[in-house]
């Protein structure tokens, strides 16, 4: 069996934007699927990675370890999101953490994208992370708090690591950046799955915790893969930033928890940014400013 990664996976730049809308929108699964899991936190980051882990090893098969330093400070930064995540909605509100992470990360990619990848920042990105950021602050408004404040500075950790995964992973779009994913994943699981001791899941958790490292973890990342290594590290970041708003939405259809009237307003503020700003990318700059697409 083939690579999944493989050369005979060439794709545009449109079909690699809608990987990642797909994969944002897997990914704002997990508030719905750790909401089925009680079981300590750390636990749920082990043995969701643990299973992601042997998905995308059944996937792959010969995953093709380079050990250069993207793939490995990728798979660092990586398990640093994870974690650093968990911890931040342990001490702080969940919509501190949602935002602190993304706007930090938005913050990184523009200015250390441009540093470290080379790839421009345009004035329409200028634009949709301005107004991007401020649907999200509108969204979680209700939600917000000035408290936990080490629960707030796990959150900016987050943000900024899940920054360098999309730097570190798009410095291997010549490569495989699975590989550092998987490593990733390994290494979120030995750190993560002894906690499983001190408060193991029941069985309506198991099945959350196997839909978390699936579906809403191991899918998504193959795709991901796929889509930063024909789109820019910013327009990956922009285009998931749909998965914040789209959390609750998923919890509201399941649950029935409805959101607020701010919240309605910013999630549709960010929702309409994202298709705006890739409907006028491809538009003015049907060119692809010399990154990659082959």
């Amino acid at each position: 069996m083939k690579n999944i990664l493989s050369d005979r996976y060439h794709i545009g730049e449109k079909s690699a934007t809608l990987l990642m809308v797909l994969t944002a929108l897997l990914w704002s699964m997990g508030g719905l699927l750790i909401k089925m899991v009680d079981c300590h936190p750390l636990a749920i980051s082990g043995l969701r990675s643990a299973i992601a882990t042997v998905f995308i090893l059944i996937l792959i098969r010969k995953p093709h370890f380079t050990w250069s330093f993207p793939q490995i400070a990728g798979a660092i930064s990586f398990s640093s999101t994870v974690i650093m995540f968990v911890l931040a909605t342990k001490f702080t509100t969940a919509a501190n953490a949602i935002l602190l992470q993304y706007i930090s990360q938005l913050l990184i990619i523009s200015v250390l994208g441009m540093w470290l990848l080379k790839e421009k920042t345009r004035p329409l990105d200028v634009i949709a992370i301005v107004f991007i950021c401020g649907g999200m602050v509108l969204f979680f408004m209700d939600n917000l708090s000035a408290g936990g404040l080490m629960g707030n500075i796990f959150g900016l950790i987050a943000g900024i690591s899940f920054g360098f995964v999309f730097i570190f992973a798009r410095m291997q779009k010549e490569e495989s950046p699975l590989e550092m994913i998987l490593l990733g994943n390994i290494l979120t699981a030995i750190i993560g799955v002894p906690f499983t001791f001190v408060h193991p899941p029941d069985t309506s958790g198991w099945i959350g915790i196997l839909l978390l490292g699936v579906v809403q973890l191991g899918i998504p990342y193959v795709l991901y893969s796929i889509a930063i290594k024909h789109i820019t590290a910013l327009e990956a970041v922009l285009t998931s930033t749909l998965e914040p708003i789209l959390n609750p939405i998923w919890v509201f259809l399941v649950l029935g928890e409805r959101p607020g009237l701010w919240a309605f307003i910013g999630g549709l503020i960010v929702i309409v940014t994202v298709i705006v700003r890739g409907i006028l990318s491809n538009v003015w700059h049907p060119k692809h400013d010399g990154r990659d697409t082959s």
